[in-house]
């Protein structure tokens, strides 16, 4: 576990995908992070990103709207890990939160490492295709602090208590932080 700075954490993160070997032959390697709201694993992951020259795909575009933590987990394996896995292209279609419904599709061809960031991507249906799962902790008021001060909250406020519901019985349920390789305290 590590509570350093940005840089230190990306470090680590890169660290660990070099010490492993990756579990799957030819193709893409893939970084779970995962946590809950407001932990920071959309800026860890971004970071990590930047620094590999590597795509960060959100598990925001595969939710099928506030209810659908569960149902995503099963997309993500079949549209993104699944294909990337077998040196296929990832195609997925990403809600449309506005409309509430799919948009057209997206589409990304194999590369090196794809990182997918969001509550759920470090779920047991994902694991086989993990080459590097991380955790990102932070205290309970650190997330809501940050949650209302994002440019979207006002859309997702009236939602919060529903998803939050959600993300803790997934947890409790999946146990993601006990099977990650990596823990970021993110304080």
């Amino acid at each position: 576990m590590t509570g350093s700075g940005l840089d230190e954490q990306v470090a680590l993160v890169i660290d660990t995908l070099r010490d492993r070997a990756s579990r799957t032959a030819g193709g893409t390697r893939l970084v779970t992070v995962d946590g809950f709201s407001g932990s920071g694993k959309s800026r860890i992951a971004d970071a990590v990103g930047r620094a590999l020259v590597a795509p960060v795909l959100s598990l925001e575009e595969i939710y099928p709207g506030w209810d659908g933590l569960a149902a995503a987990v099963p997309l993500a394996v079949e549209w993104i890990a699944r294909p990337l896995a077998e040196g296929r292209p990832a195609r997925w279609w990403p809600w449309d939160w506005t409309r509430g419904a799919r948009a057209g599709a997206r589409e990304l061809a194999p590369v090196p490492v794809v990182l997918l960031e969001g509550c759920g991507a470090g779920a047991a249906a994902l694991r086989p295709f993990t080459d590097v799962a991380v955790w990102v902790d932070s205290a309970r008021a650190t997330r809501e602090q940050r949650l209302r001060a994002r440019p979207d909250w006002p859309g997702y406020a009236s939602f919060r208590e529903r998803w939050a519901a959600q993300e803790d019985a997934w947890h409790a349920g999946e146990r993601t932080a006990g099977h990650a390789d990596l823990v970021i305290a993110n304080g």
